[in-house]
């Protein structure tokens, strides 16, 4: 039976608008920040009633053969675990994904907005977690719950929601090894966790970075001392610090020199990048982002903004100890500084060699003989997605035409889903539809944060129309 697409947009306008967004409003409000954010998350209990505030949403859904279990150890992220029985007789099975943990506050909300204050403004609902990545769990029943409402055929479906993914999905691999009964081999995995070049057309997210991150300490002097009786005696650690970071990136380009960190990009890759450049342009691209006046990108090249972002490696210095405040900084050579080093990396590079080659540079002939430390490692695999096959793309354009009028474009993203390169692995010859409402202007993570309400419905009618084909893919 063919999915109605007037019925089906009409339905998931309505439930959308009834409960998904006040239960999103609800949602918003706890303070369920990530266990890496908060240590003391267990026992504030925010986790505990975010989760039960979906599963209780959940467990409210007209969906025919669902079975929902919260499962909570008490020595790992929660997991909220939904298995749905075929309506079809098949034993193919499909997984979704999402979480529900949330970054931190972060400072620059505009006056009314907050992290835990949702707002609506039109289209949008402000507040943190909404779109990163509270509205999936939403996105997922409800598109199974169409399908289930106009009788139309669907696999088995799966359906995890995390609480740990904005800290790197720690629990994951244990879930996964555990339950591996239970998820089967699913032939289609739907990620609900990506994002978007624009808000008026589906997207699939074709590649993640991984990453390396780590903190690098350098040290001179076991105390400070007076900066007039030090300095031009013992070299500053900032200016050990300047000569490290240019063994592993040209400071006027923004290259990474390390070999590791670089690979060869496909020819359909920057295809690609061109494609996207020429159909989201200036606004989707960079002009989204808060630039001060005068502020310009790396490149005026699009395309190649395009690949810097998802196929090239790069630096971000994420946090600093060992400086004082601008109000507390005294005439005093400072005995040490450390920086978090974030390095994202091509989608197909290897973060273990990675890592390696990066100690390696940063810890030999030490400047000065100073002291250099490494500690607090941490590292991702990035994603790249196979080739669709041709059921599959088909439903792409379909699902994409039908919901939002527009055909389907791919894009990598310069984030990173550590579960994506996990799922890669494990189940090589699935079909992976990464995707999301992570759109221009949206700013996960930072400040001002929204949901396009428009797009998370949009994306569930998609959602709905690939489950459907997905039931009639030639076997």
């Amino acid at each position: 039976m063919a999915l109605d697409q007037n019925k089906l947009k009409s339905d998931l306008e309505k439930v959308w608008q009834e409960s998904a967004v006040p239960t999103l409003v609800e949602y918003i409000k706890i303070p369920n920040k990530s266990p890496l954010y908060d240590p003391t998350w267990r026992e504030s209990g925010h986790m505990s009633k975010a989760m039960e505030l979906l599963r209780d949403w959940a467990s409210k859904r007209e969906i025919s053969g669902m079975k929902m279990e919260l499962i909570d150890d008490g020595e790992r992220s929660p997991l909220l675990f939904i298995e749905i029985d075929s309506n079809s007789g098949s034993d193919d099975t499909v997984l979704l994904y999402g979480h529900m943990d949330k970054q931190p506050e972060s400072e620059g909300w505009r006056d009314g907005l907050g992290p835990w204050t949702p707002v609506i403004e039109g289209d949008k609902l402000y507040g943190r977690g909404g779109a990163d990545d509270g509205y999936s769990i939403f996105a997922a029943l409800l598109s199974i719950e169409a399908l289930q409402a106009q009788n139309v055929p669907h696999a088995r479906m799966v359906v995890m929601i995390e609480a740990g993914e904005e800290s790197g999905s720690p629990d994951i691999p244990y879930y996964i090894e555990n339950l591996e009964d239970r998820i089967g081999s699913p032939s289609l995995i739907v990620c609900l966790d990506s994002g978007a070049g624009d808000y008026e057309h589906l997207w699939l997210t074709n590649a993640l970075r991984g990453f390396v991150m780590c903190n690098l300490h350098i040290s001179l002097m076991t105390e400070g001392v007076h900066s007039g009786a030090g300095s031009g005696i013992v070299a500053s650690s900032f200016r050990v610090l300047r000569q490290l970071l240019s063994r592993i990136e040209d400071e006027n380009t923004g290259e990474i020199l390390l070999e590791s960190f670089k690979v060869d990009i496909p020819e359909s890759v920057v295809s690609s990048a061109k494609q996207m450049a020429e159909a989201a342009g200036k606004e989707a691209i960079y002009e989204h982002f808060p630039m001060r006046g005068g502020v310009t990108p790396v490149t005026d090249n699009l395309s190649e903004l395009v690949l810097n972002n998802t196929w090239r490696p790069t630096l971000c210095i994420t946090g600093v100890d060992g400086m004082p405040a601008l109000a507390d900084a005294g005439n005093v050579l400072r005995d040490h500084t450390s920086v978090k080093l974030s390095l994202r990396l091509p989608p197909t590079a290897d973060p273990e060699a990675a890592m390696a080659e990066l100690k390696k540079v940063l810890t030999e002939n030490p400047p000065y003989g100073a002291e250099i430390k490494i500690d607090d490692e941490e590292m991702a695999n990035g994603f790249a997605a196979p080739s669709p096959d041709a059921w599959f793309e088909n439903a792409l354009s379909e699902a994409s035409r039908l919901s939002f009028g527009a055909p389907y474009m791919q894009m990598g993203e310069g984030g990173s889903i550590p579960f994506m390169a996990m799922l890669l692995e494990k189940f090589p010859k699935a079909e992976f539809m990464v995707t999301g409402v992570l759109g221009p202007g949206s700013n996960a993570h930072g400040p001002n944060e929204f949901l396009h309400i428009p797009a998370a419905i949009n994306v569930t009618t998609a959602v709905a129309h690939v489950l459907a084909a997905h039931a009639n893919k030639p076997s």
